[in-house]
């Protein structure tokens, strides 16, 4: 038994010191460890500054608006007829589009048509009269003209041969005097034939010719046309209506040219500048991207807003583009086909001092940067960083500056198109 006990003793005290060993050993193993897990750092997610094209934009949402909207409205008081299209259909310039009660302009129309007819055969009277007989006395005015000469001739020559007196001879000098000056009143009344009589016809058949414009013109305002080829948006009226002058009737748009207007925040004034290029797309059509320009920065800022216009034109609308559609507009603003470039969530403080956490021999590292352009995630680093330096991604948490810490390299966001 004591031989047994003796055994048991030796064999527990043999067993204590190799577990004393093993857990001695397992600490110092485990000390090595977290020693070599210190020495290599801790593991953080970080992206590489590399050179790439970085394209710079700003974006906004608008409206698209055509460069002529017209409210076609009735001119005179009237009853509507007939309306002769609807809205969303095409129409071309000068088209007939709305019909008003004309009866009362049309007869007033024949009336002055009458009236002219009038004035007009009064003055052919009046011209046709005066002008036979101020021929007659002129054709009589030349006869006498023409017996006054021969008869001076003949007494020049009786004269001469003392057959008459000086006397004589005299008379018929004078005779002949008086022949010519009535030929020459008689030959200017024949231009100005129809005195008096002949103006105030003239003037009846001017008054008669304005009068039967003004009524045609009031005829003409009982049909509305329209002004320019367009669209019909907006009927405001029905067969039937009473309208009074300048009551809409009809909306359109003209075709052509249409322009994108948005609101841009005043923060990107200094990027803008007109003439740059813009790619945009009707939210309703999101897949039909097309091309416009900056044609149009307002002068003012909208204070309550915070934001300035911006007009743009489009120089090939597709046809999908309707009036007031929303869209989508990026405007390039600058472009660099090859820049320092890191993912923009990586800066810390980027309104204030930017910095980023660069990791130089196992160790993270505040760095100050100075930031360039920016687009499509990517931020271009001017100063601060040289390309292949390491900066710590967000998302590995809270990294302290002097922390050891040995980088996972992850995948640059996309290239930038």
């Amino acid at each position: 038994m004591k031989t047994i006990e003796l055994a048991q003793r030796v064999g527990s005290a043999l067993l204590a010191t190799r577990t004393r060993r093993i857990a001695v050993g397992v600490v110092a193993l485990l000390i090595l460890l977290l020693a070599y897990r210190g020495w290599r750092g801790r593991e953080v997610p970080a992206y590489l500054a590399e050179s790439r094209q970085v394209v710079q934009k700003v974006v906004a949402t608008g409206r698209v608006r055509p460069l002529a909207r017209v409210s076609l409205a009735s001119v005179a008081l009237g009853r509507i007829r007939s309306v002769l299209v609807r809205e969303g259909e095409r129409v071309t310039g000068g088209q007939l589009l709305v019909k008003l009660e004309d009866v009362e302009q049309a007869a007033a129309l024949r009336q002055a048509q009458g009236k002219v007819g009038e004035a007009a055969a009064r003055l052919e009277q009046v011209r046709g009269a005066a002008g036979r007989q101020a021929a007659e006395a002129l054709h009589q005015a030349e006869l006498k003209v023409a017996q006054a000469e021969q008869d001076q001739a003949r007494a020049r020559q009786l004269g001469d041969a003392g057959s008459i007196s000086r006397q004589a001879a005299e008379e018929a000098e004078r005779t002949l005097a008086v022949a010519s000056s009535q030929r020459e009143t008689a030959a200017a009344q024949a231009v100005s034939a129809g005195g008096a009589d002949e103006r105030l016809a003239a003037s009846a058949l001017a008054q008669a010719e304005a009068a039967r414009a003004v009524a045609a013109s009031r005829l003409a305002e009982t049909e509305v046309k329209a002004p320019t080829p367009g669209l019909v948006v907006a009927r405001e009226v029905e067969p039937g209506d009473v309208v009074a002058a300048g009551k809409p009737l009809l909306a359109m748009t003209s075709d052509g040219a249409v322009e994108l207007a948005a609101q841009v925040d005043e923060k990107n004034l200094a990027l803008l500048q007109a003439g740059q290029l813009a790619r945009a797309s009707a939210d309703a059509f999101p897949a039909q991207v097309f091309e416009a320009r900056v044609t149009y920065i307002a002068p003012s800022v909208d204070a309550a807003r915070g934001t300035v216009e911006l007009r743009l034109a489009v120089p090939a609308p597709p046809p999908v583009l309707r009036a007031d559609m929303t869209v989508s507009i990026n405007v390039e603003v600058g472009r660099k086909a090859a820049a320092l470039v890191v993912p923009a969530d990586v800066i810390r403080d980027p309104t204030g001092a930017p910095w980023v956490l660069a990791i130089v021999g196992r160790q993270a590292e505040r760095r100050a940067v100075t930031l360039g352009m920016r687009g499509d995630g990517l931020v271009e680093i001017t100063a601060g960083l040289v390309p292949g330096d390491a900066v710590v991604a967000p998302s590995g948490g809270f990294v302290a500056a002097g922390e050891r810490v040995r980088p996972r390299i992850l995948p640059a966001p996309g290239a930038v198109r």
